[in-house]
């Protein structure tokens, strides 16, 4: 009876840990430019949180939506990758992050 209890406790615990967190996130760039578009695809192409291929550009709102994976990246370490190319994301400048 003890070995059941813990075979299912340690089921539980393991089938409750999340491997992955997929959300949504829009990111205000008010100098954003088309041509800023490969800057900032290069700017967070290392982190692999963020899903390539979610990206979508809106040049007249002056936004950026993509999907990252929370459990990977989170959405500070984003607006700072935009931010070191030399565009506030979000309020974070590029003052802020030395550049």
């Amino acid at each position: 009876m003890k070995r059941l209890i813990v075979l299912f406790a340690f089921a539980a615990v393991f089938a409750g840990c999340r491997r992955t967190d997929i959300r949504d996130f829009t990111i205000a760039i008010p100098d954003m430019m088309p041509q800023h578009e490969q800057q900032i695809k290069a700017a967070l192409a290392p982190y692999g949180g963020v899903v390539k291929t979610s990206y979508k550009f809106d040049h007249q709102a002056k936004t950026l939506f993509l999907q990252f994976d929370s459990m990977q990246i989170a959405k500070k370490n984003i607006e700072m990758a935009i931010a070191e190319t030399g565009l506030a994301a979000n309020g974070v400048t590029p003052a802020s992050v030395g550049k």
